[in-house]
């Protein structure tokens, strides 16, 4: 119940958080650049992932799904990650661990429960490593069907309100 609710309202409880870090955030150019540099390889994997994610429609085992059962969340994890890094304070650190923390691991759980029921138990296999990979193709259709250019889109303004931080 409580896993439930997180994973619902961990994008707007993220907005909040958001909002609590910038008025904390104390970045330098060099913080900045080295944010930077770790939240786009967290949006690159993003990206790839969303590029051959098939949501609700099957358990998705081809591109970086062959390696990880949650490539999204890893990308996020390295958005937050970045943005920790780049808003160079210790109370922005911990703020970001707890919320990707607590946030991650409930999506995490729902996800595959959700999963294993939809699918009749075939996401368990997956879990295990018994499932066949897929070859399938990166597509631009299945990263806009997705809906992931929010994330790139929020990944620009957040790392742009930090320029602002820096110049007031």
């Amino acid at each position: 119940m409580i896993a439930r609710t997180l994973a619902r309202w961990r994008v707007p409880l993220g907005f909040v958080a958001a909002a609590v870090v910038f008025v904390l955030a104390r970045p330098s150019w060099r913080s900045w650049s080295i944010g930077l540099a770790i939240a786009l390889a967290g949006a690159a994997v993003r990206v790839w992932a969303a590029g051959h994610l098939e949501k609700s429609r099957e358990i998705t085992r081809s591109g970086p799904y062959r390696f990880i059962r949650h490539p999204l969340y890893a990308g996020s994890l390295f958005l937050g990650i970045g943005f920790a890094v780049a808003a160079h304070t210790v109370v922005v650190a911990v703020i970001a661990i707890v919320y990707l923390g607590v946030t991650l691991a409930a999506a995490i759980r729902t996800e595959e429960a959700f999963l294993d029921q939809k699918f009749d138990g075939a996401y368990t296999a997956y879990r295990a490593g018994r499932a066949e990979p897929v070859m399938r193709r990166f597509s631009w259709g299945r990263v806009r069907a997705n809906r992931e250019y929010r994330a790139v889109v929020g990944l620009a303004a957040a790392f742009a309100l930090l320029v602002l931080k820096m110049k007031l």
